[in-house]
């Protein structure tokens, strides 16, 4: 690919994004109207923009590719011992009503032969939860992606969260909070296995 379609590309997808965030800015300030404010009072002139940015960001996870996460940090090593990466803060959307939802994730695989940077699985998390949600899909698809990527004998996961369209409307319960677990391999089929990764990541200094 040449140097003058590379930059063809680079100006198609800047005008891109420039159209779609004047489009979600509209939006919001429709939105705006729409509960009875006035979007060009001191104070509110700016929010469709700043939202539509925030939003931008917090979607952002449509935005990435395991590939480019990852980046080659997969290494093959020998080493056959549980791996743990846990308390791993997480920040969502739900999807049914787009409140935040946000919690920890703790994340555990059996390494077969190859191992992953520890600072990629945070990024992993981070790319499911920056999109439109539910806890139980975003805790099978972060388990999903690493046995995708390194085929270890087994991935657990866990992710605990409060939900704000709980607290905030519906039932309003203020201190009630989700967990959700994905299992595959030997975390499914190996009690043993299980209940070691369950028994370390209930062993943490600061409960959520």
């Amino acid at each position: 690919m040449g140097n003058k379609t590379v930059r063809s590309l680079a100006v198609a997808a800047r005008k891109t994004k420039v159209d779609r965030l004047a489009a979600m800015t509209e939006c919001f300030r429709r939105l705006i109207e729409g509960i009875g404010e006035d979007p060009g009072r001191e104070g509110l002139d700016r929010t469709p923009l700043r939202a539509a940015e925030a939003l931008r960001f917090l979607t952002s996870g449509y935005r990435l590719d395991v590939r480019d996460i990852l980046n080659g940090a997969v290494y093959e090593v020998c080493y056959d011992e549980m791996v743990i990466v846990k308390d791993i803060e997480m920040f969502s959307l739900c999807e049914h009503h787009l409140l935040p939802f946000f919690g920890k994730a703790h994340v555990a695989y059996l390494p077969n032969r190859k191992v992953i940077g520890l600072s990629k699985i945070p990024r992993l998390v981070d790319m499911h939860a920056r999109r439109l949600q539910i806890q139980e899909r975003l805790t099978s698809q972060i388990a999903q992606t690493i046995q995708e990527a390194i085929e270890p004998r087994g991935v657990g996961v866990v992710v605990e969260a409060r939900h704000l369209c709980m607290m905030m409307r519906g039932v309003e319960k203020q201190h009630s909070s989700a967990v959700t677990s994905a299992m595959l391999g030997v975390f499914r089929t190996s009690k043993e296995t299980r209940d070691e990764f369950l028994s370390l990541i209930s062993h943490r200094a600061n409960g959520f």
